[in-house]
């Protein structure tokens, strides 16, 4: 008799706290670019970070790695990758499902919380969604909401996400 081919699951949180002075005034045009959920959000001030700073991308790949065992950001992308400096959410999302293929999962699906004040997220949810979906190669569903104005995201010091994902043993 052979054991049920079970799907697994996965729990993350990613947390970044917005660019400071020095970086923004570091940057270019003076502001770091915010990257949230694959998409550019213009004037917004960005997040730090050793790539784009992207919780909602980072979230979605953690807990992919979380329910295929393969680790975590850190020890898939840390700092350690020169390559990874300043690299795009989307990018670290799609080699993380690419990592979990490998290790003989399919990715099901992911849900993602995003908890800050700003940017104000429903009206790009859609566009946001279908990105991560196309570089996670799995439904990817994002939900936000505030922490009404309580701790680091309500002092609007920064975002976090929580993210869970759905992975399926490859037979």
């Amino acid at each position: 008799m052979t054991e049920p081919v079970l799907p697994r699951t996965g729990i993350a949180v990613d947390v970044h706290a917005f660019a400071d002075d020095q970086e923004c005034a570091a940057a270019e045009d003076g502001l770091v670019p915010l990257w949230l959920a694959g998409l550019y959000w213009p004037g917004e001030r960005g997040l730090s970070g050793h790539s784009d700073g992207d919780v909602v991308a980072h979230a979605a790949a953690d807990a992919l790695f979380s329910a295929a065992g393969c680790g975590d950001l850190g020890s898939n992308f840390g700092v350690d990758r020169p390559d990874m400096k300043g690299a795009s959410g989307l990018r670290i999302l799609a080699e993380a499902a690419e990592i979990v293929s490998r290790a003989g999962f399919t990715p099901g699906n992911i849900a993602v919380q995003l908890v800050g004040q700003k940017p104000k997220f429903a009206p790009r949810r859609d566009e946001a969604q279908a990105a991560l979906t196309r570089a996670a190669g799995c439904s990817v569903t994002v939900s936000a909401t505030t922490s009404d104005h309580l701790g680091f995201t309500g002092r609007g010091e920064g975002l976090t996400a929580v993210a869970t994902a759905l992975v399926i043993p490859t037979p």
